[in-house]
């Protein structure tokens, strides 16, 4: 009787260690995917990786890099690819940053899409003109009490091709319990300085990169991006320029006017900055020189809270109301606009009034 009872219960333990390791063998089968391809825009590249990761990271391990200010966490929605065939089923996170028409186009977020098989996907070309930089802190300055402006010099590779008007992703690093997080910043610096990158920032309050930027980034330190991105850029015609931007907006438009200077870009060309007071206003007398190297070019700062009993002799008022007094009729104007979402909607709201054609206006908005 104690032998049957012990056979038994040794059955039983035999049996359980049986049913583990089958289930740890499986599990190992599931996660080990073994290689995957990803074939991007119809065999126009073809890349082999290992499966299980994200879609993103094993495209950024191939040297792709897609846009992600998140770092893949599926809060951005920046990183969207459309996903052809392979991508599996579309969870409830990656599902509410995906518009109808996301979903008729087959777009996912590329970093909730797991490699699990192979995978057909479509990308813009111009992401493969991305690249991985590494370069080292030469010069950080305050441009306001909120503004700063970063300059970056090459190290690895040594040399950026980009246009004026793109962005770079920065990557910063991990500090006082906060994970390293990439963000989208608009470079500054004109493109013939291909040996640099400049970008100027604006503080965020508890914003995790413009934090560590402020707080924690010296002069000399080693940093990363990713880049560049973005095709907000001036058009080869010769159509007369309307640009506005407040803040930190004004990066993309401070290259491509040093970019306008260089090329001996002689357009008509008006340019707009919005700041509640004198003290948020940057690179003003830069840019009133400008207005002596380009013949046609002038700059318009308009202050919204500057009090009233100042020496400021320039606009007050928001733009929208002052830009009709510069601007009757901008039929036949492209406009260039960078900053905040109420920003950007009530200009366009304005230039459209003013007779512009909405296909001229082009915006790079600040979420």
């Amino acid at each position: 009787m104690l032998v049957s009872i012990f056979s038994a219960a040794a059955f039983l333990a035999i049996l359980t260690l049986i049913l583990a390791a089958a289930l740890l063998f499986a599990e190992h089968r599931i996660l080990n995917y073994g290689p995957c391809t990803l074939d991007i825009n119809d065999g126009g590249k073809t890349l082999v990786v290992t499966g299980g990761s994200s879609l993103l990271s094993s495209l950024a391990e191939k040297d792709v890099f897609i846009p992600s200010a998140c770092g893949g966490r599926g809060s951005c929605a920046y990183c969207k690819v459309r996903v052809l065939e392979g991508g599996g089923v579309i969870g409830p996170v990656e599902e509410s940053y995906l518009s109808p028409e996301d979903l008729k186009n087959q777009v996912r977020l590329s970093c909730q899409v797991k490699v699990r098989q192979d995978i057909r996907l479509a990308i813009p070309e111009e992401l493969f003109l991305a690249k991985r930089f590494r370069g080292f802190l030469e010069r950080k300055r305050m441009l306001t009490y909120d503004i700063v402006e970063l300059r970056i010099v090459l190290r690895e590779p040594q040399r950026i091709e980009f246009a004026a008007g793109q962005y770079i992703q920065l990557e910063s690093e991990e500090y006082a319990g906060h994970d390293a997080v990439m963000r989208a910043y608009s470079i500054s610096s004109p493109p013939s300085d291909d040996g640099h990158v400049e970008v100027i920032i604006r503080k965020i309050p508890e914003g995790i990169c413009t934090t560590w930027v402020f707080d924690h980034l010296q002069e000399g330190r080693e940093i990363f991006f990713s880049g560049p991105y973005g095709d907000f850029q001036l058009t080869e015609t010769k159509a007369p320029a309307v640009f506005i931007a407040g803040g930190s907006g004004m990066a993309p438009i401070w290259s491509i006017l040093r970019e306008m200077l260089q090329r001996g870009d002689k357009r008509q060309a008006m340019y707009f900055f919005s700041g509640r007071t004198k003290d948020d206003l940057f690179f003003t007398e830069e840019l009133f020189a400008l207005e002596k190297e380009l013949p046609d070019f002038r700059y318009i700062p308009c202050l919204t809270r500057e009090p009233e009993d100042s020496d400021w002799k320039g606009e007050r008022g928001r733009i929208p109301k002052v830009l009709p007094r510069f601007i009757a009729d901008a039929a036949g104007f492209e406009a260039y606009l960078c900053g905040s979402t109420s920003l950007i909607d009530a200009c366009v709201a304005a230039l459209k009034q003013a007779g512009i054609n909405e296909s001229n206006i082009f915006y790079d908005k600040f979420e």
